[in-house]
């Protein structure tokens, strides 16, 4: 399985400028594919609208390589949808999508209800709490979709730096730190139980682009699991090589508590439990990366699983006892 890892990762992970956005747009009018970049927002008056004005001005103004931006916003208390409108997003509400179906709080209930709200060929999702956010978010992820018709879904790869908030170690930016979900839980997931899956950097990540002939065909975890989820349900309806990464370089975002972390984990555990009842072989080994000269580099470690068994049942054991 090893190889096969290795294989997909040289034939399918790529850099953001392995695709010049001018090559994006003469395929893109040479397929005549649409695209809609989808954000979902909960409260994130502080971020989104630089990410909306970043799109508009350089991939529709600059460059008409998107079709549209759609905010959609889950019940946000502040200024999230006024900010995103002003910066030139259609923002709809959650509750008025579908609402004979009463939607219910999660990530991915609103990914699910944003394919009904919009248009194109190719859905690019993006964050809305991204901070220093670059075009190659969406142009990188869906770079490949255009250019590649056996490419049915890309995720984003990137350095995800974590910044300490208290403490004497506060404002000290750990490199690579900040996806602890990912390695704690995701991770492992998915090398022992879906290993052809090992090669993505970020399986968590929510900036990816996919066919709406994909998405359309998939179920969603309403919550934090989506992303696994989808992944997961993607690797089986469509193969490992319809799959594909792009490194967009460095992802800053607001980061979670502990006790939020925990609740994503085992939203993501849950959605895997499902998946698993489908039947799936175990790998002992755990693959992760680190970036080096030529970009990400996976290390495969053994993952420890054998187990002693009760001393009560070493006969050396019981044999001391009773002397």
């Amino acid at each position: 399985m090893l190889e096969e890892v290795e294989r997909w990762l040289d034939a399918r992970s790529w850099s953001a400028g392995d695709r010049p956005l001018q090559r994006l747009l003469a395929a893109k009018h040479a397929t005549g594919q649409s695209v809609s970049v989808v954000l979902p927002a909960l409260d994130e008056e502080a971020t989104v609208g630089d990410i909306v004005a970043v799109i508009r001005r350089e991939l529709m103004e600059r460059a008409p390589l998107v079709d549209e931006i759609v905010v959609v916003d889950s019940g946000s208390s502040d200024r999230t949808s006024q900010v995103a409108s002003a910066a030139g997003a259609r923002v709809v509400h959650r509750d008025t999508i579908l609402p004979r179906i009463p939607a219910v709080p999660g990530k991915g209930e609103v990914l699910w209800r944003s394919l009904l709200v919009t248009g194109g060929d190719i859905v690019c999702f993006v964050d809305a709490d991204l901070r220093e956010f670059s075009p190659d978010f969406v142009s990188g992820t869906v770079g490949p979709l255009l250019t590649d018709p056996d490419v049915h879904l890309v995720k984003a790869m990137y350095d995800r730096p974590l910044t300490v908030s208290g403490g004497h170690a506060a404002g000290t930016t750990a490199l690579g730190e900040g996806g602890r979900v990912t390695e704690l839980m995701a991770r492992p997931l998915l090398n022992l139980h879906w290993p052809q899956l090992a090669g993505f950097v970020q399986p968590l990540g929510g900036e990816y682009a996919a066919r709406r002939s994909l998405l359309e065909r998939l179920p969603f975890p309403v919550g934090y699991g989506v992303e696994l989820g989808m992944l997961v349900d993607a690797l089986h309806l469509v193969g490992l090589d319809a799959l594909a990464q792009v490194d967009v370089g460095v992802r800053v975002h607001r980061h979670q508590d502990g006790r939020a972390l925990g609740r994503m984990a085992a939203a993501i555990y849950r959605t895997a439990q499902l998946r698993l009842a489908r039947g799936h072989l175990v790998r002992p080994a755990l693959t992760q990366f680190e970036r080096g000269a030529d970009g990400f580099e996976p290390r495969t470690y053994t993952v420890d699983t054998e187990e002693r068994p009760p001393m009560t049942e070493i006969a050396e054991y019981a044999a001391r006892k009773v002397a």
